[in-house]
């Protein structure tokens, strides 16, 4: 099977530049920013929604009225709405969850900030994210947003992505490593 990964990440980061584009011309990109946050929150709460922007099997005329719809439903409008449903007219909504991600990464680098993806086994507090943003500061030395993931299977601890940079505190990792050094010595 191809690796299609590069291809969804153009194809996201080109789309995202451009909303990023409209939105800093209507003076509006935390607003557009804020609306992509509660559409990607609708999208992780819902398998029926995630099958329509995965599935193929959805004609483009669907999934519109279909996003359109959900859009409407949500309260999201204006240049988020329209965006979302040149977005399906194109047959591009597999690659939201990535627009979304190129658009935070963007509109940080924009504020100065640098982007950290954060995964954890629960949800983190508004105290922890608070701390791990001030901790991610002394190191980079600039502003941090993070983009938490929670992932129960990594057990406990954190996985922080920081450009290049990838910090792996997670027990799931510390106990492969144990396995792996109890396997040499016996």
């Amino acid at each position: 099977m191809a690796d299609t990964s590069q291809l969804v990440s153009g194809v996201a980061e080109r789309y995202a530049s451009s909303l990023f584009d409209l939105a800093q011309e209507a003076g509006s990109a935390a607003g557009v920013g804020a609306d992509l946050d509660r559409f990607q929150a609708l999208i992780d709460e819902s398998a029926d929604l995630k099958r329509l922007i995965a599935s193929p099997v959805f004609s483009a005329e669907d999934q519109t009225k279909a996003i359109a719809a959900v859009a409407a439903k949500a309260g999201i409008t204006g240049l988020v709405a329209n965006f979302l449903k040149v977005v399906a007219s194109n047959r591009r909504l597999f690659a939201v969850p990535g627009m979304i991600k190129a658009y935070r990464t963007i509109a940080a680098r924009a504020r100065g900030e640098i982007t950290a993806d954060v995964t954890s086994a629960h949800a983190l507090t508004a105290a922890q994210e608070k701390e791990l943003k001030a901790a991610l500061k002394g190191v980079t030395g600039k502003d941090v947003a993070i983009a938490v993931t929670v992932d129960p299977s990594i057990l406990g601890g954190l996985i922080v992505k920081v450009g290049s940079r990838q910090i792996d505190t997670s027990l799931r990792t510390k106990l492969s490593t144990l396995k792996l050094a109890l396997k040499e010595v016996g």
